[in-house]
């Protein structure tokens, strides 16, 4: 086991810092060197000064004597009464190898000068510790855990499945206890002195379990995710390299932390789509990286998730995995009851009050006064997501991209979600000086406005990318609304994921028909996934909960898939779906992306290719090339082709290397040398 520092190539791998490398290129060799021992500096753990007794004043006698001899010097005797008092050295003698930081000793009345006289005569001893960033206990603490019957069925049949195969899908309904289920196997993982990995999908989730965690795992536990600092992260690589961190929570990115004896994956939530990097690269999907790493370590895994994805549940239905089911929620607790609000309807009786039904409004107002708390989910942030001229049509569109601006009224700019793009809301049209410029849609900050108005009384948060963008955004949002404080919470698809609180009687969902719609073969499968997520944080103790779903069509058969709870027959129809038109499990997917400034020759360029891959590997389908959804980002002109493979082929490999030797050659031409090729492979 490794237990030296990083070095700085290492450091350069873990932060991305990939300016350093090319910066040292261009350096003298003594220029290098002092920039390497700059960053050693930067990323040298944290240390804390502290002082203790030395080992001759922690029996009893000695230090009777050792009082009598202070009884005159009262600034020394102080110090060592305030000592004491916070370290009970003759409770526990071992307390005393701790000490105690040397900040804590002094106060108004104690100087630092007494401590120094007191560790000049030998009576104290100064020393540094390394100081976790994460404040963990360094004494796991024994917090005993009592499993259900039903859990304790789910646990056993997973051990019996690990007999004879390597990953058991654990499809657990919302709110069955999953968790203590994780938290058992995790306890044996440890025991049995292996290493074991947590996944989450959101940084929401692992903040609100890792208070949870790390009361049971103590400084055995890691947490690794984005919102921590350079510093934070090098310190948890090291602590998996030496030892320190037996356990690591995190989210899709702590997959590559250097485990050296790693014998349980877990992937909660494994259906989310958050597990897969799209951009930058590399490109990959952490379910199905934790199935090779736990191959590499000879490790299990646990999928779990209340709604598995398609994929998974196929390959359980295959016996590629074992399957396990939990399909009663912990405690009394049952699932919540499901309400349809007909919005065409409403709108057209004209009694909705701006983006809420008369039926939402009226539920929230009755949990509000039974004291109880609310989620309100919309798969979009902002304020609007159009602004438009009512006199001439005029939208504003991103100048970097083939997209409308999202007016966020807190920072009064219009806003490209692709780029990043801003620029100030115009007072007056640029088109026909008109002033009637008008929001059409609503976004989480829309309806944090509207709710604000209809309950000037409640506290309302709202949890999405831009109110969470500090690691304590999202700490701050979740204690307050766990306490109690906060009666509604409004947001994007951070509210759907495994949080659980306690008087959550309501659950809300804007938009169903936009999730719905969405061109993409996985979009039911996703509405599916976000609304039964949605619905399982409502009602999780003894209390039945209520979700209303606000649709135009609330007789679509997704819905009553929904209302039913009806996971496997969802599953089973999508697969039929799939099957029929040539779409994961049944095929695998790779997206060729194409881009350029020009667009003629973006288009030229997939042309090229799309006819190549089409003449040169036989048995498979190729759709495209044509124009994405967004066909602009950054300046560069996209163009999409799509090649199935079926899941028989037996070439994979041979076609990832034939295409990639495709594009290579096509660089090479001089009129496609700046085009850029993105092979995305999709998971099966």
């Amino acid at each position: 086991m490794r237990s030296e520092p990083l070095g700085f190539s290492e450091i350069v791998k873990i932060i991305g810092t990939t300016k350093i490398y090319n910066l040292l290129k261009s350096l003298s060799s003594k220029q290098a060197i002092i920039l390497f021992e700059q960053v050693k500096e930067k990323f040298k753990p944290k240390t804390e000064r502290r002082v203790r007794l030395t080992s001759e004043y922690t029996s009893k006698k000695n230090l009777e004597k050792l009082f009598e001899t202070l009884s005159k010097k009262q600034k020394q005797e102080a110090v060592l009464l305030k000592y004491l008092q916070q370290v009970p050295v003759f409770a526990d003698v071992h307390l005393n190898e701790k000490g105690i930081a040397k900040s804590e000793l002094t106060d108004e009345e104690i100087s630092d000068s007494a401590i120094k006289t007191l560790v000049r005569n030998e009576v104290l001893e100064e020393f540094d510790i390394t100081v976790p960033r994460f404040g963990f206990d360094d004494q796991l603490q024994d917090h005993p855990l009592l499993l259900s019957e039903r859990q304790e069925e789910a646990r056993n049949s997973i051990l019996k499945h690990f007999e004879t195969k390597s990953t058991v899908l654990l499809h657990g309904i919302t709110g069955s206890g999953k968790t203590e289920i994780y938290i058992d196997l995790i306890r044996r993982a440890l025991e049995g002195g292996n290493q074991a990995l947590y996944l989450l999908p959101e940084i929401a989730l692992t903040t609100q379990i890792v208070l949870r965690l790390k009361k049971i795992f103590g400084s055995a536990l890691g947490v690794y995710h984005s919102k921590f600092s350079d510093n934070e992260r090098v310190e948890v690589w090291n602590g998996v390299l030496s030892g320190k961190f037996r356990f690591v929570i995190g989210v899709r990115s702590s997959i590559f932390l250097p485990f050296d004896n790693l014998s349980l994956i877990i992937v909660d939530e494994e259906h989310d789509p958050s597990y897969k990097q799209q951009d930058p690269a590399p490109r990959y999907h952490a379910r199905d990286v934790a199935l090779v790493i736990a191959q590499m370590h000879h490790a299990k895994v646990i999928l779990g998730s209340a709604t598995p994805s398609v994929e998974s549940f196929y390959q359980a239905k295959s016996e590629r995995f074992g399957l396990v089911s939990l399909q009663e929620r912990f405690g009394a607790a049952t699932l919540p009851e499901m309400v349809f609000a007909d919005l065409s309807n409403e709108k057209k009786r004209k009694t909705n009050k701006g983006e809420f039904t008369s039926l939402l409004l009226q539920e929230i107002r009755e949990a509000i006064h039974k004291k109880e708390q609310v989620i309100l989910f919309q798969n979009r942030r902002g304020y609007a997501p159009v602004v438009q001229c009512e006199d001439c049509g005029w939208v504003p569109k991103c100048i970097n991209c083939a997209v409308s601006l999202t007016y966020h009224q807190f920072r009064h700019a219009l806003v490209c979600h692709y780029c990043g793009y801003r620029e100030p809301l115009p007072s007056q049209c640029p088109q026909c000086s008109s002033k009637r410029i008008l929001t059409i849609g609503y976004g989480t900050e829309k309806l944090e406005e509207e709710l604000k108005l209809f309950f000037p009384d409640v506290k309302i948060q709202r949890m999405d990318f831009d109110t969470t963008r500090t690691k304590s955004g999202y700490e701050e949002i979740i204690t307050g609304f766990e306490s109690g404080e906060t009666g509604i919470l409004v947001g994007t698809q951070m509210v759907t994921k495994g949080l659980d609180f306690d008087h959550v009687s309501l659950a809300g969902v804007f938009d169903a028909d936009r999730l719905m719609h969405f061109p993409d073969f996985r979009s039911y499968e996703r509405a599916f996934h976000l609304i039964t997520q949605v619905s399982g944080r409502a009602g999780r103790r003894e209390k039945q909960g209520k979700v209303v779903i606000q649709t135009s069509n609330p007789k679509h058969q997704l819905f009553s898939f929904i209302m039913k709870n009806d996971v496997t027959g969802f599953l089973e129809a999508q697969l039929h779906d799939r099957q029929m038109n040539f779409y994961p499990p049944f095929a695998r997917l790779i997206e060729i992306t194409f881009k350029h400034s020009d667009k003629k020759t973006a288009q030229q360029a997939s042309i090229t290719i799309t006819e190549l891959v089409k003449e040169k590997i036989k048995g498979i389908k190729v759709l495209g090339p044509g124009e994405p959804m967004i066909s602009k980002i950054r300046n560069e002109f996209l163009m999409h082709s799509l090649v199935k493979i079926p899941r028989d082929q037996g070439h994979l490999s041979e076609i990832k290397n034939l295409l990639k030797r495709m594009a290579s050659e096509l660089v090479q031409q001089k009129e496609f040398r700046n085009v850029k090729i993105v092979f995305d492979v999709d998971p099966v």
